[in-house]
C-alpha cells in the first residue's frame, strides 16, 4: 500500500506545510498538496472563466511553445516525426509543432478538447494513455503544464517509458517551486496572505496542481524511469499581454482587488530576469527500462 506520507522523489516522511492540505519533503524539497482533481464534473469549471482564461495565457503559452519546439528540434533523432502532446487543451502546441513533427493530442477536459478539435487539430479526449491503441509509439511525448496536474505520476512516467521509441525524448514544461513568484507567494502566506499561494496551487479549480518540483529533484524522479536529462532551462513566466485577464480567470477576486494585482504583477516584470523563472523545461532521453 502507498504509503501518502512519504515522499516520491526520496521516499523520505513528508512533513506538514503551510496549511492543512499541502506537505514537503525538507530532504530533497518535493512539495506536495491533497486538492481534488474533478475534470468534467458537474459544475466542476463555475469559477473559472474559460474565455478570460485562454485569453489570458494565449501569449504566454504559444511564445513559450515555440521555444519548445525548436529545443525539441535540437535534440531529436534523426527522422523521428511521431508526437505526442498529453493535455493539449486549447492545442496551441500542436499548432506550434505540426510543421516539423506528426502530432497527436491528449485532453481530459472535454470542452477545452472539442474547441481544439472542432479547429481540425487532431485531439483525442480522455486520458493518458487510455485512449491511445496498443501499438502506437512516439518519437517525442510533451506535457506542458499538465505533469505537475496527475496525481499517480509514477504511473504517468512508466507509460511514457513504455510509449517511447529508443532513444524517444520526454519534455516537461512545468511551474517551479524555485521560482520568485512561488518563494515570494510562500512569504506572504507565512504571515497570513493565502490567497497567492493558493492561486499558485491552483486551488478550487477542476485541475489544480498536486505536485511541485525543483530541477533537481524533477530529475531525480524522471531518471528512476529509464531516463536521462539531456536539457534543463527556463521559460518567461509572465508576459503583460493578457495577464489582467489571467488573474481574473478563476472568478475568486474582486475587480478591485484584481486590478491591485495586475498592477502590483506589472512592476514587477521588468526585474524578473534576475531572479529564477516559475516555469521550467526539462528534456529527457529515453536510455533503458528500468530496473
Amino acid at each position: 500500500m502507498e504509503n501518502k506520507m512519504a515522499c516520491i522523489v526520496c521516499n523520505s516522511p513528508k512533513e506538514a506545510g503551510l496549511f492543512g492540505w499541502h506537505a514537503f519533503c525538507r530532504s530533497c524539497g518535493y512539495e506536495s498538496a491533497a486538492l481534488n482533481v474533478a475534470i468534467n464534473e458537474a459544475n466542476a469549471g463555475a469559477q473559472l472563466n474559460e474565455d478570460e482564461r485562454e485569453s489570458g495565457l494565449k501569449a504566454l503559452r504559444q511564445e513559450n511553445f515555440r521555444d519548445i519546439v525548436q529545443t525539441a528540434l535540437r535534440f531529436v533523432r534523426p527522422g523521428a516525426r511521431r508526437l505526442l502532446d498529453v493535455g493539449s487543451a486549447h492545442g496551441w502546441f500542436l499548432e506550434a509543432a505540426r510543421d516539423h513533427f506528426d502530432v497527436l493530442g491528449i485532453e481530459p477536459d472535454a470542452t477545452v478538447g472539442g474547441r481544439a478539435a472542432a479547429r481540425g487539430l487532431p485531439v483525442r479526449s480522455g486520458f493518458f494513455p487510455d485512449v491511445l491503441q496498443d501499438d502506437e509509439v512516439f518519437d517525442v511525448i510533451v506535457f506542458n503544464d499538465v505533469i505537475e496536474h496527475i496525481p499517480d505520476i509514477d504511473a504517468a512516467l512508466a507509460a511514457c517509458e513504455q510509449r517511447l521509441s529508443d532513444g524517444g525524448l520526454l519534455i516537461l514544461n512545468l511551474p517551479s517551486s524555485a521560482g520568485f513568484f512561488y518563494r515570494l507567494a510562500k512569504v506572504f502566506a507565512r504571515v497570513g496572505w493565502k490567497s497567492p499561494f493558493e492561486r499558485l496551487w491552483q486551488k478550487g479549480l477542476p485541475s489544480p496542481h498536486v505536485h511541485y518540483f525543483g530541477p533537481d529533484n524533477l530529475q531525480r524522479l524522471v531518471a528512476r524511469h529509464g531516463f536521462e536529462c539531456v536539457h534543463g532551462g527556463e521559460l518567461p513566466a509572465l508576459r503583460s499581454k493578457g495577464l489582467l485577464e489571467r488573474i481574473r480567470c478563476a472568478g475568486q477576486m474582486s475587480g478591485p482587488a484584481a486590478y491591485l494585482q495586475y498592477a502590483a504583477v506589472l512592476c514587477t516584470i521588468p526585474v524578473l530576469r534576475a531572479f529564477p523563472s516559475d516555469i521550467i523545461v526539462s528534456v529527457f532521453r529515453k536510455t533503458s527500462r528500468p530496473g
